[in-house]
């Protein structure tokens, strides 16, 4: 597992908005932002990552998505033999995804893998639940770093289910923070963290630290069209360093922190 300071070797680049972190005639990775849909909804008139691409490709193929609220690696084909190679990959469970999420809590074991199959829910359109009768779907996770009321933990889905991290934490009780679907949805505030927190004269209210989903996609690991394995990472979004950086500076820490 990479650890949540890790400094990546790709760095990201702008264009025309586009945080692009790697980028060949066949494929292009990026580093998509919390808030923006990877492919478009089924209305289609929010705007999303793919018809971002679609304005300065033409045809762009996704080969995997993330959720609106998580940030991080997201790759997409720019032709079909591409698309079918990646495409089997992710069949055969031939990538390696890797995660870093604030949960809610203090998982024990400090390693292990979830199992649990994860189905639609039977009533609440787009939400989905761990149940006999679902997906198989497996979640291996270690907590890198403890703090007092929360947990950095890395993740390593083996299987690819619709909100599958965030169904299983839910499942043993972690939730992630900032999760209004499988979680209580409440900003992190420093005033919760900082004894002695008082608020700006300049400002009205505190403004929050983490108000998304405390999830990123920190690595992307495939095989190219030349057989040759690339590793794609994205360094942590501002607001998960800055969050991480005042959870130590303010809380204890109950463990020995993983590097």
């Amino acid at each position: 597992f990479p650890s949540h300071d890790m400094h990546s070797e790709i760095k990201s680049k702008m264009k025309k908005g586009l945080q692009i972190l790697s980028e060949t005639d066949h494929w292009i990775a990026l580093n998509k932002p919390a808030g923006l849909l990877s492919v478009p909804d089924r209305e289609g008139k929010e705007e999303s990552l793919k018809s971002q691409l679609q304005q300065r490709f033409g045809k762009i193929w996704p080969v995997h998505r993330l959720d609106r609220d998580t940030s991080g690696v997201i790759l997409f084909a720019k032709n079909e033999e591409a698309h079918r190679n990646f495409s089997m990959q992710f069949e055969q469970r031939g990538v390696q995804k890797r995660y870093g999420g604030l949960v809610i809590g203090k998982p024990y074991p400090l390693e292990g893998n979830i199992t649990s199959p994860i189905k639609e829910h039977h009533a609440i359109v787009g939400k989905m639940v761990t149940h006999r009768n679902g997906k198989p779907s497996q979640t291996n996770y270690m907590v890198a770093e403890q703090f007092a009321p929360y947990s950095w933990v890395l993740f390593e889905p083996v299987t690819g289910r619709t909100h599958q991290i965030r169904v299983h934490m839910q499942s043993i009780g972690f939730p992630l923070v900032c999760d209004n679907l499988y979680g209580d949805g409440q900003p992190l505030y420093l005033s919760r963290l900082k004894p002695g927190y008082k608020i700006s004269k300049h400002e009205e209210e505190e403004r929050p630290l983490l108000n998304r989903l405390a999830l990123h996609a920190m690595e992307l690991v495939f095989t190219d069209e030349n057989g040759k394995q690339i590793s794609i990472q994205a360094d942590l979004p501002k607001e998960l360093q800055v969050t991480l950086l005042q959870l130590q500076k303010y809380t204890r820490q109950t463990t020995p922190r993983f590097r």
